[in-house]
């Protein structure tokens, strides 16, 4: 009698422990709502609204600009434009990025025949018409088109598609961006987002909280060219159930627990 007591006893024991295992995997893996929920209502913010983005795009240090000069004379137009074997090219997206011009570190780009042109903290609006006001010294009636070759966002970290991303318009917001790499995974953590942003001075890094509605009025809500955008996991992410084979665990913690209660069973029937 007492001998089944004891075993009723450990094994009570032992299927308490599966349990208290079991609920820790499941309370460790579970992601709740409020880390989920973009722009949330903050009553203490760290973004102040007195931030005002920029219309557009400003040429920086090691931009690389695509700049094609039309002419009515494709002869003259040829003398003003990059070249390749001798002739010119034809405009697409690889001629694009081959006859690009990078910008020096004081600002201008070396063009044929014009020579450096300052470009640096211009809009490529700007770009293009101080390129045309240089032209209209060799010619009048040219036309001058300035695009931006290196237009992409890197997205990298716990999103659903981490990539490189082509920019197809100035104005870009970081829910957009992300939208392209198929939004945060879910156990991305949307407190802490960094962004790795190209200056004057250097690179820089800025972390940010997604789920601040006020976010809007930060510096980095609009995304520029060439920025990396990083999602960190959450800590606690490698106890996330729907990233393991649960089942291969939950059934190796389930063998492992009757090992146990089989030597609990065997050492009670060896001291009786």
């Amino acid at each position: 009698m007492i001998s089944n007591r004891l075993r009723q006893k450990s094994t009570r024991h032992t299927a308490w422990l599966l349990i208290l295992i079991v609920a820790f995997s499941l309370f460790t893996g579970c992601v709740t709502n409020e880390k989920t929920t973009y722009m949330q209502d903050y009553p203490e913010s760290p973004y102040s609204g007195d931030y005002t983005p920029p219309e557009n795009y400003l040429i920086i240090a090691n931009d690389n600009l695509h700049v094609r000069v039309t002419t009515p004379d494709p002869r003259l137009s040829a003398i003003f434009n990059a070249t390749r074997e001798g002739g010119a090219m034809a405009v697409n997206e690889e001629s694009t990025r081959l006859s690009s011009y990078t910008v020096q570190a004081d600002g201008t780009v070396e063009l044929p025949t014009i020579g450096p042109v300052a470009v640096g903290g211009k809009t490529l609006k700007e770009a293009t018409e101080t390129i045309e006001a240089v032209l209209a010294d060799y010619v009048t009636d040219a036309d001058v088109i300035v695009k931006l070759v290196n237009s992409s966002i890197s997205i990298l970290g716990d999103v659903r598609q981490p990539g490189l991303y082509p920019m197809y318009r100035d104005r870009l917001n970081i829910f957009e961006a992300l939208s392209m790499a198929g939004d945060v995974g879910d156990f991305g953590d949307r407190y802490n987002v960094r962004i790795i942003r190209k200056s004057q001075e250097g690179s820089i890094v800025k972390e940010f909280d997604l789920t601040d509605k006020n976010i809007i009025d930060s510096e980095y809500y609009y995304i520029m060219p060439d920025d990396v955008i990083y999602v960190q996991p959450m800590k606690g992410k490698f106890l996330a159930l729907n990233q393991f084979p649960y089942t291969v665990i939950f059934s190796s913690i389930t063998a492992a627990i009757s090992i146990i209660i089989l030597i609990q069973n065997t050492a009670i029937l060896n001291s009786q």
